[in-house]
C-alpha cells in the first residue's frame, strides 16, 4: 500500500459531512445521521488505497464493488462519488427529486449503485454473491466490500448470508459493520457494545477487526489486515457516533430520517470548520484481469464417477411419462453448452427438484445454499449482477418467505436476471399436505413489475421454457410440478413467452376451457368424456401466464359461449384473475375452478375432487352452464 495522506482523507471527510448535510435540508427528507456515523469508515476505502475501481467504467470486470445494505445512508454514497469527481455539488443537490438518478434508497438507476438496497439485511447476501462469482466462477481477485448497519444485524438473512459466506470461505468479502448504537427509534439491540458482536460473528468462522471508526488509522490498519486474511471471511467491528460532527446530531435520538432544519443548517454547517469544496479524492486503479471463461466441451463431459457422456443429449419419449420438475433439471444440462453464464443455486431440495441433474454434470456451476431461501435469493441477484444467469429452485411455498428479497430484486432492474423455478406446487402433491404446497406463488411472481411466469405441462415445453427463460433479460418463475405427466407436444414446436397452445378445438366448440400445468390434462380428459356425449370444448395450455396470449383468449370468447379456467393454485392472483383481466373490456363471460378451500393430506384425485378442479368438477361446471 502506498503511503496515506491523512490530512487529505480527513479533509475529504469535512467535505462528504457537508454534502449529506446540504444535500438532506435541500430535499427536506433523508438520513444524514445514519450517513454521518460512517464517513471516516468509507473515506478511508475509497480514498485509502484500498479499493480499486474504475470510475470511468462502473462495469469493469476487475473492479472492486461496494453495497450499501444500510441504504438510508444514501447521501453518504452519493457523498463519496462525488469526492471520487462523478458527480458535482448541484447534482448532489438533486436528492430524491423525481427526475434525480440519487433516490432515497439506492437504485440501479445510478450507475454506481451495485444492486437496489433499502429494505435492510439484504445486503451482505449480495455482497456473498458477488464474491462467489469472483472466487470460484470468474477468478478474479476483486473484493466485495459491504457496509451494514447494527440494527439490520437483528434479520436473519444476515445470519444466513454470514454461516454461507463462511462455509464458502470468502476471504474476498469484506463486511463493515457501522456500530452507531441508535436505530429508528431508539437504542440497538447491543447499543455500543461490539464485543457482543464480536462475540458472536466470529463464532460463525468469520475474521473479526474491532476498530473505532472514526480514527483514521485504525480504519486504515483494519482494511490492510483484511486484505492478509485467508479462507475466512472478514467483519469490521466499528464503533461510531451517530451524527458524528454536529453537536445537535451527535448520539442523539430522535434524529433518525430527519435532516437539519433550513434555520439551524448553517449553524451545523459551521460546526465543520474550514470546508474545502475543491478537494478530490483519487480512487486506486484495479488489477487489468479478465474473467475466466468456462472451460466446459460442448461434445462431452466427464463426470466425477469417471463416466464421459455426451452433452445437451437428454430426450424425451412419449411412451414415458415424466414430472417437469425433473424435465427442469435435464433441461438446464441440455441448454447449458449454449448459455454458459448459467448457474444453480438450491436451497437443499436438489434432489427434489432435479437440479441435481445439473450438478451432477456442472459441479462447479452449482452452489449448495442449504435451507436459507432468503439469502438464496440475495446470493442469486450478486451472481445476476455480475453477469451470470442464475436459475434458484426451491419447492414454490418456500419462496414465499423470501418475497422482500425478490420483490427488491426487481429495483435492480437489468441487473436482476434471474430466473426462480418452483416445484411442488399445488394440491397435487398430495399426502405432504398444505405446508409443502404451493398455492400463492403464481399471484407472487405476477405481482412484479416486467416479471414473467410460466407453467409447462410436460417435459418437452419445459426444455423450451428453460431456455426460453435463459434467453430472456429478466426475472421469470417457472412453476414446475412433483407428479409425472404424459408428453403431449412433439420436440419441434415452439415456445415463445407470450403464447398459448390451442389443443383441442372445432367448430363446434361451446365452451372453452384454460389449463396450464397439471389442470391441463383435467381438461383433456374432460373434453375425451364430453365428446362421447356430443359435447365439444375448446382446450387452451395457457403456459405463459404472464404474458398472457389475449388474442387467442379474445378469439376463443368470440367464438365459444363461456371461458373456463382451471388451476391448482388459489383464485386470487392465480391464473383465473390473469385471464379476465386480458379479458375485462371484451364482455366475455369467464369462470375460475380453483383451490378455493384449505388443502389435506391426500390423493392427489382426492384431492383434486375436494377443491372442483378435476376432471368431474368441469364436466359438472359445463353441463351447468350450457
Amino acid at each position: 500500500m502506498a503511503k496515506v495522506d491523512l490530512e487529505k482523507l480527513e479533509k475529504i471527510a469535512k467535505l462528504i459531512r457537508y454534502w449529506s448535510l446540504t444535500s438532506t435540508t435541500e430535499a427536506g427528507s433523508g438520513h444524514p445521521t445514519s450517513s454521518l456515523s460512517a464517513v471516516e469508515l468509507m473515506t478511508g476505502l475509497m480514498f485509502g488505497d484500498i479499493f480499486r475501481f474504475d470510475k470511468d467504467n462502473p462495469s469493469y470486470p476487475n473492479n472492486d464493488r461496494l453495497i450499501f445494505s444500510k441504504g438510508h445512508a444514501s447521501p453518504l454514497f452519493y457523498a463519496l462519488w462525488a469526492a471520487a469527481g462523478v458527480l458535482d455539488q448541484k447534482e448532489l443537490l438533486t436528492l430524491r427529486q423525481f427526475e434525480s438518478p440519487l433516490e432515497g434508497h439506492p437504485t440501479t438507476v445510478f450507475p454506481y449503485t451495485e444492486a437496489a438496497t433499502g429494505s435492510l439485511g439484504q445486503g451482505l447476501s449480495i455482497g456473498v454473491g458477488m464474491a462467489l462469482n469472483a472466487k470460484y466462477l470468474d477468478k478474479l481477485p476483486y473484493k466485495t466490500y459491504v457496509l451494514l448497519g447494527d440494527s439490520e444485524m437483528s434479520e436473519g438473512s444476515q445470519w444466513e448470508a454470514i454461516q454461507l459466506a463462511a462455509y464458502y470461505k470468502l476471504d474476498n468479502l469484506v463486511g463493515i459493520l457501522d456500530v452507531n448504537r441508535l436505530g429508528q427509534r431508539g437504542e440497538t439491540m447491543y447499543g455500543h457494545d461490539i464485543r457482543a458482536y464480536e462475540k458472536r460473528i466470529s463464532s460463525f468462522g468469520w475474521e473479526t477487526i474491532t476498530i473505532d471508526g472514526h480514527s483514521f488509522k485504525q480504519v486504515l490498519s483494519a482494511y490492510k489486515k483484511a486484505t492478509n486474511v485467508k479462507d475466512k471471511p472478514i467483519m469490521i467491528i466499528a464503533k461510531t457516533i451517530k451524527g458524528k460532527g454536529v453537536s445537535i446530531l451527535e448520539d442523539k435520538d430522535g434524529w433518525h430520517g430527519k435532516p437539519v432544519p433550513q434555520d439551524q443548517i448553517d449553524k451545523a454547517l459551521k460546526e465543520l470548520d474550514n470546508v474545502d469544496n475543491t478537494i478530490r479524492g483519487s480512487i486506486a486503479t484495479p488489477e487489468k484481469k479478465e474473467p475466466e471463461k468456462p472451460n466446459y466441451p460442448t461434445a462431452s463431459v466427464c463426470l466425477p464417477s469417471g463416466e464421459c457422456v455426451e452433452v445437451g443429449k437428454f430426450e424425451f419419449s412419449k411412451d414415458e411419462p415424466l414430472a417437469t420438475r425433473k424435465a427442469y433439471g435435464m433441461a438446464l444440462v441440455n441448454i447449458y453448452p449454449q448459455y454458459q453464464d448459467i448457474v444453480s443455486l438450491d436451497a437443499e431440495v436438489s434432489n427434489s427438484t432435479y437440479s441435481e441433474i445439473f450438478q451432477k454434470y456442472y459441479p462447479n456451476r452449482f452452489f449448495e445454499m442449504f435451507i436459507a431461501e432468503q439469502n438464496m435469493v440475495g446470493v442469486a441477484l450478486g451472481l445476476a449482477a455480475r453477469g451470470k444467469i442464475p436459475f434458484v429452485s426451491s419447492f414454490a411455498a418456500f419462496l414465499t418467505r423470501a418475497f422482500d428479497q425478490i420483490r427488491m430484486s426487481q429495483y435492480s432492474y437489468e441487473r436482476a436476471n434471474i430466473k426462480f423455478v418452483g416445484s411442488h406446487a399445488g394440491v397435487s402433491i398430495g399426502q405432504d399436505g398444505p405446508s409443502q404446497m404451493g398455492l400463492e406463488d403464481i399471484a407472487m411472481f405476477r405481482s412484479l413489475i416486467n416479471s414473467v411466469v410460466l407453467y409447462p405441462s410436460d417435459a418437452i415445453s419445459t426444455e423450451k421454457l428453460v431456455e426460453a427463460a435463459a434467453k430472456h433479460k429478466g426475472i421469470v418463475y417457472i412453476r414446475t410440478t412433483r407428479p409425472a405427466t404424459p408428453i403431449i407436444y412433439n420436440t419441434n414446436e415452439a415456445f415463445p413467452i407470450g403464447g398459448s397452445k390451442v389443443i383441442k378445438q372445432s367448430k363446434d366448440d361451446v365452451v372453452t376451457v384454460a389449463g396450464a400445468g397439471i389442470t391441463l390434462y383435467e381438461a383433456l380428459a374432460a373434453y375425451e368424456e364430453l365428446k362421447k356425449q356430443g359435447i365439444f370444448i375448446r382446450v387452451i395450455d395457457l403456459y405463459s401466464i404472464k404474458p398472457i396470449d389475449i388474442s387467442t383468449l379474445t378469439k376463443a370468447a368470440q367464438e365459444t359461449k363461456y371461458i373456463i379456467t382451471v388451476e391448482d393454485h388459489v383464485s386470487e392472483g392465480g391464473l383465473g384473475e390473469a385471464v379476465k383481466s386480458a379479458l375485462s373490456l371484451t364482455g366475455a363471460k369467464v369462470y375460475s375452478l380453483a383451490v378455493d378451500k384449505i388443502p389435506k393430506s391426500g390423493s392427489k384425485q382426492e384431492l383434486f375432487d375436494f377443491e372442483g378442479i378435476s376432471c368431474d368438477a368441469i364436466i359438472k361446471k359445463i353441463k351447468k352452464l350450457i
